[in-house]
């Protein structure tokens, strides 16, 4: 009997530290069994007066936590490791003092050593007149605050020394992967490297030219690999996991949530951020069925438009209550979402369903009628759509196909 196929699949959030254990299941194509699955809070917030940060040991705790809770007889047959995590953020590390292998309980276990913190992609420290004095990017992508490469600009101006007592800059999750796998430099797949600006995602290259003409610290830079692809092998026995284990260069977390619930290639995938949303108002939401009452959503503005504002237009009287209101912040968030990728852009590329995850949709019966309101396509609600387990389906393929091979 062929020995069977377990992964790891781990997504490090904003919020939370996420891990899960897949095995393939036999079918045409292949399917998977989730065997176990563990979520750890973070609370890694740190005090940053000018942005938003998060303090990079409370993460890896948390990971520490989640691996520690799953069994140890599954972590023992892990062939293979997928890693995601929030994108568009940066932090810095020295290759060589990274982080420190300590015996744990059971097995080996990592800390973080000479890290900085992790400047998300919440952050706020590049405003509208700083981002217009940077050099305009080759790429699809304007450069906005949050963006690796952004922040390293500002830190660049604000403050240099921070910046020369590291060596390498990545992810959260292209850390997580080079500590793992013990690499000399850091690595980190296009995905992420396009969400930091300042990359062509067509010669899957960094604007090298037009970063060093403004004395960016272009030694910073990662190294690219193509997503799906291997970053090393793992240096120690981790968690019961063997030493020697191949590890996936980092994914970016939509894309991994994405993947896992993607059945055929003309799905496309629609995320809701997670946010605290009360019954009481989807319930009088529910029974408001329409509204004329118009709310824009966009508090923190958008990445391309970041000085659109929220509004609210078309007020009355009658337009006021708990029903109204929430019908019409639902339906403003959809239509923020649906003015950037318009149904008839998705009809132009061929896709004919409309995945929609995360747990504020999910959770959202409101949400989930806007949606289908709003696009004209079939509309699948994932219910089991995790990052975790994108990232370790990925491995759990790529296994599958070296065996196949």
């Amino acid at each position: 009997m062929a020995a069977r196929v377990v992964t790891l699949g781990i997504d490090l959030g904003t919020t939370s530290v996420k891990a899960a254990l897949l095995e393939a299941a036999p079918g045409h194509p292949p399917g998977f069994v989730v065997l176990a699955s563990c979520a750890r809070a973070a609370r890694a917030e740190a005090a940053a007066p000018q942005g938003q940060e998060q303090d990079v040991s409370r993460i890896i705790q948390a990971l520490n936590e989640c691996l520690a809770a799953l069994p140890r007889q599954l972590l023992q047959e892990v062939c293979g490791i997928g890693v995601s995590g929030q994108m568009h953020g940066v932090m810095f590390w020295k290759t060589d003092q990274g982080c420190e292998w300590r015996e744990g309980r059971v097995s080996p276990v990592f800390e973080p050593g000479a890290v900085s913190h992790l400047v998300t992609w919440q952050d706020g420290r590049c405003s509208s007149g700083f981002l217009a004095s940077l050099p305009q990017p080759e790429s699809h992508l304007n450069v906005a605050s949050g963006f690796g490469c952004a922040t390293i600009f500002w830190l660049l101006k604000n403050s240099p020394e921070l910046l020369k007592s590291y060596d390498a800059a990545g992810t959260i999750h292209d850390y997580v992967v080079a500590m793992l796998c013990g690499l000399p430099r850091s690595l980190m797949c296009d995905q992420n490297a396009a969400s930091w600006g300042y990359f062509n995602t067509q010669s899957q290259s960094w604007n090298l030219e037009i970063l060093r003409a403004s004395g960016f610290p272009v030694h910073l830079l990662p190294d690219i690999a193509e997503a799906g692809s291997v970053a090393g092998r793992t240096s120690h026995a981790w968690f019961e996991i063997p030493k020697g284990t191949p590890v996936g260069v980092a994914l970016g977390d939509l894309q991994a949530s994405v993947y896992s619930c993607m059945a055929k290639r003309t799905d496309a995938g629609l995320e809701v951020e997670e946010s605290t949303v009360y019954s009481r108002m989807i319930q009088a939401a529910a029974q408001q069925r329409d509204t004329c009452l118009t709310i824009t959503p966009t508090v923190l503005g958008e990445r391309h438009l970041p000085d659109q504002l929220a509004s609210v237009t078309r007020i009355s009287s009658s337009d006021l209550t708990l029903g109204h209101v929430t019908r019409a912040l639902c339906r403003g968030i959809v239509q923020n979402l649906h003015s950037m990728l318009p149904f008839h852009q998705l009809k132009e590329w061929g896709v004919e369903r409309v995945i929609g995850s995360g747990s504020a949709l999910s959770r959202n019966e409101v949400l989930k009628q806007e949606v289908q309101r709003a696009f004209p396509f079939p509309v699948s609600f994932g219910q089991d759509v995790d990052a975790a387990v994108g990232a370790a389906l990925v491995m759990l393929q790529k296994n599958l196909n070296q065996r196949e091979s």
